[in-house]
């Protein structure tokens, strides 16, 4: 079962969200996370959301705008840092409460609470019909890189703010894509190196079964699949219904989340 749910959200959702920038990591945290502690789980997204971006940076980098990336990409790193050591931080607190739901036990921790809490809100977001071509003037670009490097390295989260930050530059389909990728690549390189120095400090858990790895290495084979399909196909697909769905089901997982039931 965990192979089948996370692989269909790796293929689907990489194929859908190939040019908007956004939207493999929102969907995939959950999934990773109905298997795996919280913490591995952002672990194993970030390891299959870097390598999808990337592949998508070898399919499009001829098209990215460097200036944007610098400009963007250099703030979002180093708060890329900040919010993975904050991640790491909240890992090691112990359980604020448990409750059981007939024989099952829930444990609530505060990285399930501030997950929980992300979740919600970028699903709100989500929800909001006007929230969807929000832009943000291009002077704010290097404090888009902040808020969205800082909450890539804590949760993942980081699409969302970067594309309402870069909306207001007016790239092509493609540049916007490709500047997207290759500061998303740079972000999630930031988060990896804190992530794997924690868990070599013994601070952090990481993906150390050969089923966990597995499962990650088939998320990374479909999300480059369905990044290919998406290349030739997304043009005529329409996102809106997805928006909605998606948006319901993250609201579920955030409340799962914060109440330790997942």
């Amino acid at each position: 079962m965990s192979f089948f749910v996370v692989g269909l959200v790796a293929l689907v959702v990489s194929g859908l969200t190939l040019f908007t920038g956004f939207g493999l990591g929102t969907l995939l945290l959950p999934a990773f996370a109905l298997f795996f502690a919280v913490p591995v789980a952002v672990a194993a997204t970030a390891v299959v959301h870097a390598a999808n971006n990337v592949f998508k940076v070898m399919l499009l980098h001829a098209t990215a705008d460097w200036r944007i990336v610098l400009r963007f990409g250099i703030p979002a790193v180093l708060a890329a840092f900040f919010g993975a050591w904050l991640l790491t931080t909240l890992s090691a607190f112990e359980p604020v409460a448990v409750w059981f739901v007939g024989e099952r036990e829930a444990v609530i921790t505060p990285v399930k609470l501030v997950m929980g809490l992300l979740i919600f809100g970028f699903a709100i977001i989500d929800l909001i019909p006007k929230s969807h071509g929000l832009q943000v003037d291009t002077r704010w670009l290097p404090m888009g890189g902040v808020l969205s490097g800082f909450f890539g390295g804590l949760s993942g989260h980081q699409g969302a703010l970067r594309a309402a930050f870069l909306r207001r530059v007016h790239l092509t389909p493609s540049a916007f894509a490709a500047t997207q990728a290759v500061i998303a690549s740079l972000v999630d390189g930031a988060r990896l190196t804190v992530y794997g120095a924690e868990y070599f400090r013994g601070k952090m858990g990481g993906i150390e079964t050969k089923q966990q790895w597995s499962l990650v290495a088939v998320a990374t084979i479909l999300a480059f699949v369905g990044a290919l399909v998406g290349r030739s196909l997304l043009p005529k697909v329409t996102l809106g219904l997805l928006r909605g769905i998606t948006g319901v089901m993250l609201l579920i997982v955030a409340v799962a989340l914060g109440l330790g039931l997942i």
